[in-house]
């Protein structure tokens, strides 16, 4: 796990030196060790956190035998070693016992054909000395980060793990996004492709990059595909055991100590119960118990698998102080509540062990998530043909709200209409009274949405729901946050729940037997019987939930939230009369508005960072 810079054909006077502060700006994600490479074409900056392989053959930018290749690599190849020894076959010859060699020899080898080879979490850029040709990379899913941009005074393109790492490349033209604010609004983290940063865009996830003479061509090579196959739930328990066992073992090969994050839920509860690491690392929050509190589930399975468990409980003080940091290391505003806890637990983390092995990605790939159930009630009224419940819906549209209009209104939708993911802030018109004239006009919530509706269109609405969260909720929230607070503390957080074999095995398990009447997550829940006490296997989905909207009821949170609702920047963007309307009826305890008021103060505070401080 390391973080990496670089650019290309910039006309920098100082290339070194340039390179230098930009890598400083990441030291977070590689404090053990920098590298540089500079050419007339092509500058890499690479900071390393070791993990695999401690000695300096494994340091980087790394190079293959006759030093026509060069590369930076972000991330863990799992298989490197069957990997290695075929490449060793075909007469490649090793320097070190890295995974990241690995990725260069079987580069020279392969070409783009690698990325199908490979199972891993990766961000990583190639330089062909000879071809001139820069070859960018990205996982699967989006485990790990990777920015570029073109809008730099020279044409010169920059790209690397981390956006602030550009604030130091003097080419670089730091301007807002416009887009970016309503659709942020709606969904709680950047969703579109070009970030906050106006030019500078995420590679997507199962994409590559070729990049020559100023020019580049994205195309994908990856892509989950829900292919149900019809077999027993027997059969696909035993797929189920069989598969995470194989993907545990390899996620928890390290030269480093290793440990696991453990909430309350089945997902990080399985991944620790296979793991059976010496620590478990848990959190919650002071004076709040019960949902807000997990931690004494987590030490009480910590005690079943005699494992020694460690917690760390915070209070508000901690929370608010931290806000600006955290927001700093996002790179982009993102109000997911849960990235607080989050970042306090890799801080706690990374006092014991180098790598955790946490539980993402498991509710959108054997679905988890309450959206994905219908109720009782609902199941019985979509037996109704659609065409009555659409004219009630209809109706319903035009009455007063309440329990039965909302209910007859959602019955009567298609999920193509009601559904964007796990996250929904503001109301599309909410967002639009809310937000200043000049912020308004950005793509719509239905064409962030069709793009990927259009790709499932054939597939039952489960299966449409997941879909959607893999291709934007997962990377552009869940994982987003898992790589940015976890590399804050300069620890490795690993997803066997989205190694590929898995992902792969689980895409063929029935609707059915993924979300039923019984349960969430039905097979995977069966599974982990195994190795779990029935209480775990069976807990509903909680998550991180975090007690801001009790703490912004007190009137020293109330006052700081109102200083920046206030503030200078909350009056150029907003309607501040519309935000303070928000925090007054939710202190007064009139709502409970405390989404709506968490999603703008974190964009304030986020745009002071980054945009007045830097």
């Amino acid at each position: 796990m390391c973080g990496f810079v670089g650019f290309a054909h910039s006309t920098v006077e100082n290339k070194t030196e340039t390179i230098e502060k930009m890598m400083n700006a990441i030291i977070h994600r590689g404090p053990d060790s920098g590298g540089v490479y500079s050419d007339q074409d092509v500058t890499f900056g690479f900071r390393r956190l070791m993990i695999i392989d401690l000695s300096e053959e494994a340091s980087q930018p790394m190079f293959n035998e006759d030093k026509r290749y060069v590369l930076v690599f972000n991330g863990e190849i799992y298989n490197y070693q069957e990997l290695r020894e075929d490449l060793i076959e075909k007469g490649h010859s090793f320097q070190s016992h890295s995974d990241s060699e690995v990725i260069i020899h079987g580069y020279e080898e392969y070409g783009v054909d690698l990325l199908q080879k490979v199972r891993g979490m990766f961000a990583f850029a190639i330089w062909d000395t000879k071809e001139e040709t820069l070859f960018m990379a990205r996982d699967f899913v989006g485990i790990k980060p990777l920015y570029y941009t073109q809008n730099t005074t020279d044409g010169s393109l920059l790209f690397g793990s981390e956006i602030k790492s550009f604030l130091h490349q003097p080419a670089f033209k730091k301007e807002l996004n416009k887009n970016a604010l309503k659709p942020y609004l709606t969904f709680q983290y950047s969703v579109l492709d070009e970030t906050f940063f106006k030019g500078v865009f995420k590679l997507k996830p199962g994409h590559y990059m070729i990049y020559k003479k100023g020019s580049m061509e994205i195309k994908p090579y990856w892509d989950i595909s829900f292919d149900e196959k019809e077999n027993s739930l027997d059969h696909y328990i035993k797929e189920i055991k069989a598969t995470l066992k194989e993907s545990v073992e390899y996620h928890k090969i390290s030269d480093v100590k290793v440990g696991s994050f453990l909430s309350g839920g089945v997902d990080s509860s399985y991944i620790t119960a296979l793991l059976m690491p010496n620590k478990t690392f848990s959190v919650g929050f002071k004076d709040h118990e019960g949902i807000f509190n997990e931690t004494n589930l987590a030490e009480r399975l910590s005690d079943i698998l005699e494992i020694e468990n460690n917690k760390k409980m915070v209070d508000a003080d901690e929370f608010f102080e931290k806000v600006p940091t955290i927001q700093y290391h996002m790179d982009e505003p993102q109000s997911n509540l849960s990235s607080v806890p989050l970042y306090f637990l890799s801080e706690l983390a990374r006092k014991h062990v180098t790598v955790v092995l946490s539980g993402e990605g498991a509710d959108e790939i054997f679905g988890g998530y309450v959206w994905y159930q219908n109720s009782p009630k609902m199941e019985k009224y979509k037996k109704i043909p659609f065409g009555i419940r659409r004219s009630l819906s209809s109706i319903s549209k035009k009455l007063p709200e309440n329990r039965i209009t909302s209910f007859l209104v959602k019955g009567g939708l298609k999920v193509e209409e009601q559904f964007i993911g796990q996250a929904k802030v503001f109301e599309e018109q909410d967002a639009l009274a809310v937000l200043k004239e000049d912020y308004q006009n950005a793509p719509s919530i239905e064409s962030i949405t069709k793009e990927y509706y259009d790709k499932v269109k054939d597939k039952d609405d489960l299966t449409k729901m997941q879909y959607i969260d893999m291709k934007l909720w997962l990377p552009g929230d869940i994982l987003l946050k898992a790589d940015k607070m976890s590399m804050a503390h300069s620890i490795e957080l690993r997803v066997p729940f989205l190694d590929k074999q898995v992902m792969e095995m689980a895409s063929h398990i029935p609707a059915p037997l993924r979300v039923n009447e019984t349960n969430t997550k039905f097979a995977l829940r069966e599974a982990s019987n195994e190795v779990l006490p029935e209480e775990w296997a069976n807990r509903e989905k909680v998550g991180f939930p975090v007690p801001f909207r009790y703490w912004i009821r007190e009137e020293k949170y109330y006052n700081l939230v109102k200083e920046v609702f206030q503030s200078e920047e909350a009056h150029e963007f907003f309607n501040v009369e519309e935000l303070m309307r928000y925090l007054n009826e939710h202190f007064e305890e009139k709502h409970n508005y405390a989404r709506y008021i968490w999603t703008v103060y974190v964009f304030l505070v986020w745009y002071k960072k980054f945009f007045k401080e830097l």
